[in-house]
């Protein structure tokens, strides 16, 4: 008797769940397996980490071993060795206490250093480096100081006996708007000494006293990596994996292009998932096709932190594969990565199953690292609540009351993977910089990595000969690799160093000196490259000519018309290949239309891909010039709320952002029917949907876009504001909305938790 009671209230509470009257037809059956695997997932007990070590499965061959609990940390987001093989941890304690996200606004976060002192493996000691902190989200350890991400804003500690002594504001504009899911994050120090972000199109470096900041390519979501060239990955939430196929610092230099081909690119094509148990607390579980038949995610909609394994304590076929955290589904992903030339292709290492996956539905792998011991290092923020309060659907707050999601919140795990029969051993690093020389070449890419960092911060110009030794006789890549950007990061770095790795042999070297170039290519020398350059177009070399693309932008300042002739000659010769076309495109800021003109002339081919590439460049210039002037003084609210939650993906200008949105600019959906616009912000928008002519689709854009219809934060008068004020921006000219409209669509679809489809509005 009381297991039929218990059944009835579970189909009584799915029902509730799943929208009650808004959902008619088979999406309101229930069959009995699935009340049944929900029984068996109702509680969600909290586990010791040895008990939560046993919930999880693992590859064969590996272990799993703790590195640091609670109370030692809590909520890791975010975290970097450094040499002493201590971890600096960023903790975001404040991060959503509740489903309303209460007190989220109080400085709660630290940053701690743990350290192992007993050398058991485990860390065993704590020390606050500053606390007082708003959900700090990224650190980086340079120049004898720390990079600390606290948004807005980017701070530089400098440091004595790992205490702050003092504070540099480096950005003051680190994230302009967005919420916790969509700010700037990583913070990354790359192959280039130039340090990138996730959700960000900035890139910083320390120079001296001074702090550079340059535009780069908009990357990715929560997350960033690279792989030992040097070439940057990260992700979305429901893309597994993008990245970047060429040189980070390339391809970034034309206002006017909003793509390039080869950034965000996407590397990994199939987006599967495989939990290890039913995870009906996703934010949208309640839509068709979310969750399979025995309740489990069915694609990534949380993908995160990943890393590109370069350690060497696993076997080599790990070597260079991407692993990929996601949340949601209580699980890390592993990819396996293909280079060939300039192309990275990658495809799931297996089929329904995981790498690592987990039953303990608190484990939340947010981050993941290399070591300076060679293991995988995970961050689990070891939690209930997962999704911020902007997005969360009345569904999932329910699903969080129910099964008791939302304490305990001071919870918090690191863990490291650790092939069996294998015990890792950190590298110690000399004092003497001429012993940490030799780790340039170490068979641990994080120790290589760690190596360039310390001599460049050393400032040690003593070491460049030797150096410049090592890059001249090494046959090993790697050390070549990683003792010319010491060189480069110290200021050393000649046009002997460069030119001749141009005719080197491996083209992995020659990467490395078209990525080096701009560095050294100056007015005294400028030709010799360009002779090179030449020389490569000439023998039709498919290879080089992307980089030979982006280097123009470098010439121009010395040569206007080497580096007009030089773009000509690559457009005439590769004009139909689209990241050969993308290339030049980034060198011809405000050209676009002199240089599609004389093209025309010595190629009569119209249907070049380039030639199509410039005349969508040159409608766009023509469209942003009649762009009226900012309304945000007519509806300040409604741009305050499009600057904190809609231009992360949609971008300031409206015009979208690749991997993410489609754009707002001129579209008909935005400035057509306003009963729409106004369905599409309450309930959100599925699948894919055409503006123009052009269908935008996953991947080149996410597959969904949250409501808020359920978020009190925004009452009906605030969404007027912002529907006026996407209607009447940029390029648009729409009526404008009142209240009673936004309210009056909030009345007809009461109770209604899915998104539309572009079907379902075409039929209003």
């Amino acid at each position: 008797m009381h297991r039929i009671v218990y059944l009835i209230s579970i189909l009584t509470g799915l029902f509730i769940l799943i929208g009650g009257g808004a959902f008619r037809g088979a999406e309101e059956s229930v069959s009995l397996d699935s009340l049944l695997i929900r029984k068996q997932f109702a509680s969600s007990p909290v586990l010791s980490a040895e008990e939560s070590m046993k919930a999880m499965q693992l590859e064969d061959g590996f272990r799993i071993e703790i590195v640091a609990r609670e109370p030692l940390t809590s909520t890791p987001v975010a975290m970097v060795f450094d040499k002493q093989g201590r971890l600096w941890v960023a903790e975001m304690e404040g991060y959503m206490p509740d489903t309303a996200g209460t007190g989220e606004d109080q400085p709660r976060g630290k940053i701690v250093i743990l350290s192992d002192k007993n050398k058991d493996g485990e860390m065993d000691s704590r020390t606050v480096f500053l606390d007082s902190l708003i959900l700090p989200r990224a650190l980086c350890l340079i120049g004898g100081g720390i990079l600390i991400a606290e948004s807005p804003k980017l701070w530089f500690y400098e440091m004595k006996d790992d205490k702050p002594v003092k504070r540099t504001l480096v950005d003051a504009a680190y994230a302009e708007g967005g919420n916790v899911e969509h700010q700037p994050n990583g913070l990354f120090r790359a192959l280039d000494n130039w340090i990138y972000n996730a959700k960000s199109g900035k890139r910083y470096r320390k120079q001296g006293n001074k702090w550079l900041i340059e535009k780069t390519h908009f990357r990715g979501q929560w997350g960033i990596t690279q792989d030992e060239h040097g070439r940057l990955f990260y992700n979305t939430n429901s893309d597994n994996l993008l990245g970047d196929l060429f040189s980070p610092g390339f391809g970034a230099a034309n206002q006017n292009q909003r793509t390039v081909s080869g950034f965000n690119q996407k590397i990994v094509g199939s987006n599967k998932v495989y939990p290890a148990r039913a995870t009906t607390g996703v934010n949208r579980a309640y839509l068709p096709g979310i969750l399979d038949d025995s309740l489990r995610l069915v694609n990534f909609t949380a993908a995160c932190g990943p890393v590109i394994y370069t350690g060497h304590l696993f076997n080599k076929e790990y070597y260079g594969n991407a692993f990929v955290a996601e949340p949601s589904a209580n699980l890390i992903k592993r990819n396996i990565l293909t280079n060939g030339g300039n192309l990275i292709t990658g495809k799931q290492a297996y089929a329904n199953t995981e790498f690592l996956r987990s039953t303990d539905e608190r484990f939340r792998p947010v981050s993941l690292y290399n070591g300076p011991d060679g293991a995988l290092y995970i961050a689990d923020m070891y939690r209930g609540i997962i999704q911020h309060k902007t997005y969360l659907t009345p569904y999932l707050k329910n699903e969080i009351r129910e099964r008791s999601l939302t304490q305990p919140l001071s919870y918090g795990r690191i863990y490291r993977v650790v092939p069996q029969g294998k015990k890792p051993k950190a590298v110690k690093f000399p004092d003497d910089n001429a012993k940490v020389i030799r780790l340039l070449g170490h068979d641990n890419g994080w120790v290589r990595s760690m190596a360039q960092q310390l001599l460049v911060d050393s400032g040690d110009q003593s070491v460049i000969p030797t150096l410049r030794k090592l890059s001249k006789d090494s046959r090993d890549t790697r050390m070549v690799t990683h003792a010319l950007w010491t060189i480069e990061g110290l200021g050393g770095l000649s046009k002997d160093d460069v030119l001749p790795l141009l005719e080197n042999p491996y083209w992995q070297i020659q990467m490395q000196g078209f990525a080096l170039s701009p560095s050294v290519i100056s007015n005294r020398n400028y030709k010799e490259f360009v002779r090179r350059f030449n020389k490569r177009i000439e023998q039709n070399d498919t290879l080089s000519a992307p980089y030979i693309a982006f280097l123009a932008e470098n010439i121009k300042p010395f040569d206007t018309a080497v580096h007009k002739e030089l773009l000509m000659g690559l457009g005439r010769r590769f004009g139909k290949d689209p990241y050969i076309a993308d290339a030049i495109i980034s060198s011809l800021e405000n050209e676009e239309a002199a240089y599609l003109k004389e093209l025309a002339g010595v190629n009569t081919d119209t249907g070049l891909v380039i030639n199509k590439k410039l005349m969508k460049i040159i409608a766009d210039i023509e469209k942003a010039k009649s762009a009226k002037a900012d309304v945000s003084k007519q509806f300040p609210k409604g741009a305050l709320i499009y600057r904190s939650f809609c231009q992360t993906c949609h971008g300031p200008d409206g015009n979208g952002v690749a991997s993410l949105a489609p754009p707002l600019n001129n579209s008909e959906w935005v400035t057509a029917d306003k009963n729409k616009l106004s369905a599409i912000v309450l309930y959100g928008l599925t699948g894919p949907v055409k503006i123009g002519n052009k269908l935008y689709k996953s991947p080149e854009i996410n597959g969904d876009m949250p409501g808020i219809a359920s978020n009190n934060e925004f009452s009906d008068e605030d969404i007027t504001q912002l529907l006026n004020y996407i209607r009447n921006s940029w390029s648009n000219k729409g009526n404008v909305l009142q209240p009673g409209d936004v309210t009056g669509i909030r009345n007809k679809f009461k109770g209604r938790q899915k998104p539309f489809t572009m079907e379902e509005l075409n039929g209003f």
